[in-house]
């Protein structure tokens, strides 16, 4: 049983939402959102913040070069005027509310893949909870190898998790990745979201979040996870290659308009952090309880390719770890633990 490895976590999950540590920056862009356009002293800065009116100025100085606009007048203090659309860890940190994901926060503008960047820094110990995040990438990769379209515009994040789990229970960290996005992007948007076992979440049809789990284990034992996702935000239409064009979609052209990225990008740390932790102390009930409520393929007719197969059916539902149950022509029923599904139009 998965609760029995995992009975050294005795936390209430009312407990699990308190405010990750946020760094001094965070702390001052806090007090400019608050302020909503309005001026703050160095004074009243300094006195909240218990620091320097010269610390305060550094770090307004650093906010400005992370593309802040920020007026200063000498009588009234500093004013926020613009915000870069960038995913920051000063943007992202300010509110942020999760026990373990995004705490320890790495942005970068390009990377090639940021599952090869978490991967180095998992090996070289990285905490659990460590998240990786890319402005764009230039080689990143689904599954099977393949190659992931992922420009600026997008949220491309990468998280270590280091959970106590044998192999066979990795597949249901996708599963309630995928849970905590849809739910995160339907909050946000008030797009209809769908999930598509195993790893993706498509609107209206059209694939709009990728996720890719790896993990590096040692004998029966989990040494780490790689939980990557990638969420398609502001491209247009035009921006996807031809091939994928009649496939994938981004929230912009969804809604008619961009999204903001750093408040999306947060509430999908936080349900990622709440469903996670919910995993570990309950196991897998809850997140498939959850899989089955929300907008699924369940009931559709789809093909499987499992790579050494191709099987036609209905999906009927999911087992207890995660695989999807197909019933094929003939009525068996057939399990599948990973595979690429293509949804069918019924005859």
């Amino acid at each position: 049983m998965l609760c029995c490895r995992r009975c050294w976590l005795t936390r209430s999950l009312l407990e699990v939402n308190i405010s990750a540590p946020q760094s001094t920056e965070a702390k001052v862009l806090g007090l400019f959102l608050a302020a909503s356009g309005g001026h703050l002293s160095g004074q009243e800065i300094s006195r909240r913040l218990d620091m320097s009116r010269t610390a305060i100025w550094k770090h307004v100085q650093s906010l400005r070069r992370a593309g802040y606009l920020i007026e200063s007048s000498p009588r009234l203090g500093y004013r926020l005027l613009a915000r870069p659309d960038r995913l920051l860890p000063a943007e992202v940190h300010s509110g942020l509310r999760a026990q373990v994901l995004g705490r320890d926060l790495h942005h970068l503008e390009t990377a090639t893949s940021t599952q090869e960047v978490a991967s180095r820094m998992a090996r070289a110990g990285a905490p659990e909870g460590t998240v990786v995040v890319a402005e764009e990438q230039t080689a990143a990769r689904g599954r099977l190898g393949r190659h992931y379209f992922t420009p600026r515009g997008g949220i491309w994040f990468s998280a270590v998790l280091r959970p106590p789990l044998i192999p066979q229970e990795v597949p249901l960290i996708s599963l309630l990745a995928g849970i905590a996005v849809a739910e995160a992007v339907a909050e946000e948007t008030g797009l209809p979201v769908q999930l598509k076992w195993p790893n993706d979440v498509l609107i209206r049809g059209r694939k709009a979040v990728g996720i890719l789990t790896e993990l590096a284990a040692e004998a029966e034992a989990v040494a780490f996870i790689l939980c990557g996702i990638g969420i398609n935000v502001n491209q247009r239409a035009a921006d996807f290659p031809e091939p994928l064009r009649a496939t994938a979609t981004s929230l912009r052209e969804e809604l008619g308009r961009e999204v903001p990225r750093a408040s999306l990008f947060r509430c999908v740390l936080e349900k990622l952090d709440r469903y996670y932790q919910s995993f570990l102390q309950q196991g897998p009930a809850p997140v498939l309880e959850v899989w089955r409520r929300l907008p699924n393929i369940l009931g559709e007719r789809v093909r499987v390719a499992t790579g050494k197969e191709s099987l036609e059916g209905v999906a009927l539902g999911l087992d207890r770890d995660g695989a999807l149950l197909l019933q094929l022509a003939d009525g068996s029923l057939n399990r599948v633990l990973a595979g690429d599904v293509e949804r069918l139009r019924a005859a």
